[in-house]
């Protein structure tokens, strides 16, 4: 969920060494003398998948089911190295573990360690999903892998009330019209950094780059650092050259305020208010409300993204085969995947539905929230949602990432463009062996 990545420093590290410390005692082994048995389930993130309500419905009329929920605050990076250490280990995952959208293709491989969902009526379910989700969650021969959470149309987050002082408009549809392509937001930027000589434009370049290879990718090639046959095309495909350009230009503007996503700088940027603007992919909502913090509500609102489309972030559910219970674990994660449970997802932390019932649900198309000056989010984030073009990613697609990303984290501390994008290359290729 999701998101997808979703990163954090020290503090996180730590977090991950002591959940991997007692992974193994308490993953599997549930059940008590009195029959009751306990499922874990294994999330990610800052503000977890907004479950919590979900579990003590679930529990009320499942009385002989106790859950609990691991991963909450803890980054992508660090859940997704524990998750593979843990399903090639065949002991210590949860009974139900989520798998973010850029790294469920790394387990295909490894799809016999998985329930095949579709032994538990799975295949019944496929239209509750966009078609394109669905195909995300199926292994290459055809075993379900993983139902759908979430997706993560896109949007651009910003701060009135810095807008406002750098002279620029405040109203999101005049926001909106200020950049119909993404070399024009540059120009709103540096209008912005004329005036605002405090503020940064944006928080970071690689949320700025993913942004735009995501939707580049999205109505280009379809892929990003590997192609549907699963050759690494880091260096030659357009798309990733595209948006590695247009960030760099973004950069040499001054624009970005050289934080790295979801590290605590990252955090106390919102707190702070040290940038006026974000990449927003509708998780990043409940990402913004929980870092910025209830001082910001109604300083925040929500704009379209420039160009069209795009889709960055969402995962899936997956049941493990270590699990002790994996008819009990399906049964929880097909509840939990269903449209009435991601519509309450949506409303608790801002994770856009991928059933097509929750998107056309009232209680989605009809959301505003009032944290970001009432905006209407349903409409922004739902409503092209059936029209997001899926972006491939091949099986090593976190670290050619990581390694493109530091590229561009060295633009920023002042190394030249080029030479950076011969580092993308050349790294992201080692990396993508």
């Amino acid at each position: 969920m999701s998101v997808t990545s979703r990163r954090r420093f020290a503090a996180i590290a730590l977090a991950s060494v002591a959940v991997l410390a007692t992974g193994t005692a308490c993953g599997n082994d549930s059940e008590s003398g009195d029959g009751q048995i306990t499922l874990v389930v294994d999330v990610f993130g800052d503000q977890g998948f907004g479950y919590e309500d979900l579990y003590k419905q679930y529990e009320s009329e499942h009385p002989n089911i106790k859950i609990q929920e691991r991963g909450k605050g803890l980054g992508l990076g660090d859940y997704n190295t524990r998750l593979t250490q843990q399903i090639t280990a065949g002991a210590g995952a949860g009974d139900i573990v989520a798998l973010e959208e850029g790294t469920i293709v790394q387990f295909y491989a490894q799809a016999d360690k998985f329930v095949n969902l579709a032994d538990h009526g799975a295949n019944d379910l496929k239209s509750n999903f966009l078609p394109w989700k669905w195909e995300q969650g199926v292994t290459p021969d055809g075993k379900v892998l993983g139902l759908g959470t979430d997706i993560g149309s896109m949007a651009i987050c910003y701060r009135t009330d810095l807008f406002k002082a750098a002279n620029l408009p405040t109203d999101r549809e005049q926001v909106g019209a200020l950049w119909p392509t993404w070399d024009e937001f540059i120009a709103t930027g540096q209008k912005f950094a004329a005036v605002d000589k405090k503020h940064k434009f944006v928080d970071s370049a690689t949320n700025f780059y993913n942004v735009v290879l995501m939707q580049t990718a999205g109505a280009g090639s379809g892929y990003t650092y590997f192609d549907k046959s699963n050759q690494l095309v880091v260096g030659s495909n357009p798309d990733v050259k595209s948006a590695f350009d247009l960030t760099t230009k973004m950069i040499s503007a001054g624009l970005s305020n050289h934080l790295k996503s979801f590290s605590n700088e990252w955090n106390a940027g919102f707190k702070n208010g040290s940038f006026a603007a974000i990449g927003c992919p509708a998780w990043m909502t409940g990402v913004i409300k929980g870092q910025a913090g209830d001082s910001a509500a109604g300083k925040w609102d929500i704009a379209k993204a420039p160009g069209t489309g795009g889709n960055w972030g969402g995962a899936f559910l997956g049941v493990p085969k270590a699990s002790k219970h994996p008819k009990e674990a399906a049964e929880l994660a097909k509840f939990l995947t269903s449209a009435k449970s991601q519509a309450e997802a949506f409303k608790k932390v801002g994770n856009l539905p991928s059933s097509p019932q929750a998107l056309s649900d009232p209680a989605v198309a009809e959301a505003t929230n009032d944290y970001f000056s009432n905006a209407p989010v349903g409409k922004i984030f739902a409503a092209g949602a059936s029209e997001l073009k899926p972006v491939y990613l091949g099986p090593k697609n976190q670290a050619v990432r990581d390694a493109v990303e530091n590229a561009l984290r060295s633009v920023e501390q002042g190394k030249a463009a080029d030479a950076a994008w011969q580092d993308a290359v050349k790294n992201g290729e080692a990396a993508g062996k």
